[in-house]
């Protein structure tokens, strides 16, 4: 049982202003494991205020000193590395082999790309006589989610610090621990006091009020879309700088020429990976129609074979985070047979012998149009819609055919035919045959799927704004 009630502000723990607390409930067995104190607008004040008190000294510090600091917050990171993969597995699921190779290794990835962009990194560019120079843009405030809770606190966190911003951190309630656990981690390394600050809360109590905040430069969201706009809206008033990482609803071609086995059994694993909580996961594949019944034949057994239970088990997949998240799963599983989606595989209610959790029978959808509820929502959990094509074109329509731009995937032999069809997909980041993981790849998103990018070189430009001092190079000319 984790009793994380206390806040970090300005370098030390901290009791709320007005304590509140809130169950954190393990999803593989419907039970208490842990509470959190959720934080409100008062908590928010004085972590902003620390923030600008930082942001003073911090802002001017070297890069060298900033490099050290990276460095001694990876060292910490690496041995609380147990320790963090753990508690992303109690607090949202994910099976050990997926937090241990994955959940806690993307965060310690995007620590170590920060450290060495900086490395490098050109904050002062002459133009003529004119000198641009890249500052850090102020206090930031980071609102993250349960999915990816380290991956997404890290990415947003480490660009930050490494460039001389300070921050405010609410991560998701639902899933708390690892971001205390990162707080944590900070703490041992020396960030110095105000620098990072955490508030654990709920999206009106904190989320709402460190989008308003009149102190704070600029505010970085990772969620749905719809709670994206609110975001956007509650910033409006203060024309802070707003990113975010919003829903996706990927597409993924499946070419003509491809190698149907490895590229459908690929794209249905991915989708499963993560129980289906990835807000880029390749959700609609698209196949020739006269390749279906193969595909379907391929996908039904790549479902089938997907294994499920307790994530401190050998399962692939663990439970979704809620029981929220799975009633929502159920019921857009319930509207694609509704619709006329032809059930493939897995389908409503729970796989056999699971009843305590919230677990989902990996689910596969034929004869899915792309008007279809399963094709247009995002589901966020393992259920895959098989959309049939009759040309390349008319793929590449469909899948830019969605409100959604965050990442879209193709797959076939033909060099030429990858290459021109990635081209013309309408999303921030396109998968050609399985690439792995890049983390100097931009991540973000067109359309409803946000703004702005993450991960990488380009990640830092988010939180630095560009000064002209003009006559600069004339003075040194002198």
């Amino acid at each position: 049982m984790r009793d994380y009630l206390q806040f970090y502000i300005d370098g030390a723990w901290v009791t709320p202003a007005e304590p509140h607390t809130l169950d954190v409930i393990n999803p593989a067995t419907e039970a208490v494991c842990g509470r959190i104190s959720l934080g409100a607008t008062a908590d928010v004040d004085r972590a902003v205020a620390a923030a600008t008190r930082a942001f003073e000294t911090f802002s001017r510090t070297t890069r060298e000193e900033r490099l050290a600091l990276l460095g001694r917050i990876i060292d910490v990171y690496k041995r609380r590395y147990n320790d963090v993969a753990a508690a992303i597995t109690e607090e949202m699921g994910a099976p050990v082999s997926l937090s241990q190779n994955a959940q806690a290794a993307i965060g310690l990835g995007h620590l170590q790309t920060a450290q060495a962009i900086l490395q490098s990194y050109q904050f002062e560019e002459l133009r003529g006589t004119t000198l641009l120079a890249r500052e850090p843009i102020g206090v930031c405030g980071f609102i993250t989610p349960w999915n990816w809770p380290m991956n997404q606190i890290t990415c947003k966190v480490a660009p930050a610090l490494a460039v001389g911003c300070t921050m405010v951190l609410k991560p998701s309630e639902i899933a708390p621990f690892s971001g205390y656990l990162f707080a944590e981690i900070l703490h041992e390394a020396g960030v110095p006091p105000g620098v990072f600050n955490l508030i654990n809360g709920d999206g009106p109590g904190v989320g709402a009020a460190i989008s308003a905040h009149p102190g704070i430069d600029l505010v970085s969201f990772t969620g749905s879309t719809r709670a994206g706009i609110e975001v956007a809206r509650a910033a409006a008033a203060t024309v802070k700088r707003v990113h975010q990482e919003l829903g996706g609803k990927s597409p993924n071609i499946i070419l003509p020429d491809a190698d149907l086995p490895a590229a459908v059994t690929r794209g249905v694993k991915h989708v499963m990976q993560n129980t289906g909580q990835s807000c880029n996961a390749p959700t609609r594949m698209l196949a020739p129609v006269s390749l279906m019944p193969q595909v379907i034949d391929i996908a039904r057994e790549a479902a089938l074979s997907t294994t499920v239970g307790d994530p401190n088990g050998n399962a692939e997949l663990g439970p979704v985070v809620s029981e929220l998240q799975w009633t929502k799963i159920q019921r857009l599983i319930e509207k694609g047979i509704e619709e006329g989606a032809t059930l493939v595989a897995g389908g409503p209610g729970k796989p056999d012998g699971l009843e305590t959790g919230y677990y989902v029978k990996p689910t596969v959808f034929a004869n899915v149009t792309n008007t279809m509820t399963i094709a247009r929502e995002e589901i966020f959990g393992p259920v895959v819609a098989i959309l049939g094509y009759e040309t390349v074109e008319e793929a590449i329509a469909i899948a830019n055919d969605t409100p959604y731009g965050l990442a879209a995937y193709v797959q076939g032999r033909d060099h030429a035919l990858l290459r021109s069809t990635a081209a013309r997909l309408r999303a921030g980041q396109v998968n050609i045959n399985g690439a792995g993981t890049d983390l100097m790849a931009p991540f973000g998103g067109y359309k409803q799927s946000g703004n702005g990018r993450e991960w990488g070189d380009l990640a830092f430009g988010e939180f630095l704004e560009t000064k002209a001092e003009i006559g600069y190079g004339a003075i040194a000319a002198e």
